[in-house]
């Protein structure tokens, strides 16, 4: 591999952040504090940014405020970064509102996942995918979370999928590492890894890169593992992603949400955060000790 050089094309960036959606201290959207979030994150290596997903606390801002985060976002970040929106419903007709709104309002490529709650069969999860990549003229990456979502994307469904000229790259949070490799062998599909702890299993196959919650507050060392991993550095890239396991498993698996553990070490580094908004609940203050605690000595290393 070339060094410097992705095993594969990057449409939505390669080291990617899912960013918090910070908010003021009375519950309203933080625009200014998502400008300078995003902008500090792009200032430490991310070349993508995504909104609106499961660490944005989609399912609990509204439509307006969605669109509002991606024009603020697009803004501060344009030409750096890639912004990629979350247009995630159970609904394929308001999905697809989502969608052309977010593509309205500047968003690069979008983030969707598969219809929940309803648990659609097979035909119909690609039916609704297919309609949503249909319905606009960016890139989509599909959203695979079964833990979430209760629907998994099979494999031959994305095989399937993968023939739209839309549909580019995949979020992998299936637990799946055999099924995705029989994914990345048959077609040009890009593999994002969105469970921490597999960056670079996923990379070391012909992933792209990371969509992260971790990225939040540690984007400069989770990036670390691709580059050394593309410089032949494999020892050092091995690693890079053991000094973060610590953090990535306090913030990814201690029982918190990882929107939660993310606004706590956020907050306590002094950046942008704010509230949670119900039915999440902030972290406690040992919870938040803990954090940072892990976050220094992952910065000291």
């Amino acid at each position: 591999m070339t060094s410097g050089t992705p095993a594969r094309p990057a449409p939505f960036g390669r080291a990617v952040c899912a960013m918090i959606t910070p908010f003021a201290a009375d519950g309203a959207l933080d625009l200014d504090g998502a400008q300078r979030l995003a902008e500090r994150l792009v200032d430490e290596g991310c070349d993508g940014i995504v909104l609106s997903g499961t660490t944005g606390e989609s399912p609990t801002t509204s439509d307006a405020e969605k669109a509002d985060l991606v024009r603020a976002v697009v803004e501060a970040v344009t030409g750096r970064a890639k912004v990629t929106a979350g247009v995630g419903t159970a609904d394929t007709a308001h999905t697809t509102e989502l969608a052309r709104a977010a593509e309205k309002a500047g968003a690069d490529g979008l983030l969707v996942i598969p219809p929940y709650y309803s648990r659609p069969p097979q035909d119909a999860v690609e039916a609704h995918f297919w309609a949503i990549a249909d319905s606009v003229g960016v890139p989509v990456m599909l959203y695979d979370i079964p833990g979430r979502t209760g629907v998994r994307i099979e494999p031959e469904t994305m095989l399937r999928l993968a023939d739209h000229p839309r549909i580019a790259g995949v979020k992998d949070c299936a637990y799946d590492l055999l099924g995705s490799q029989r994914v990345l062998a048959r077609t040009e599909l890009a593999y994002y890894a969105g469970c921490e702890e597999f960056i670079l299993p996923l990379y070391a196959v012909g992933g792209t890169g990371f969509v992260s919650t971790v990225a939040n507050a540690a984007p400069r060392q989770l990036r670390s593992i691709l580059d050394a991993f593309d410089a032949g550095d494999t020892d050092g890239a091995a690693r890079a992603q053991r000094r973060a396991l610590p953090l990535i498993e306090l913030m990814m698996a201690s029982g918190l949400p990882g929107a939660v553990t993310a606004k706590a070490l956020l907050a306590a580094l002094g950046r942008p955060s704010g509230p949670m908004r119900a039915p999440l609940l902030p972290a406690g203050l040992e919870e938040a000790r803990g954090l940072l605690a892990e976050y220094e000595r992952l910065a000291a290393a």
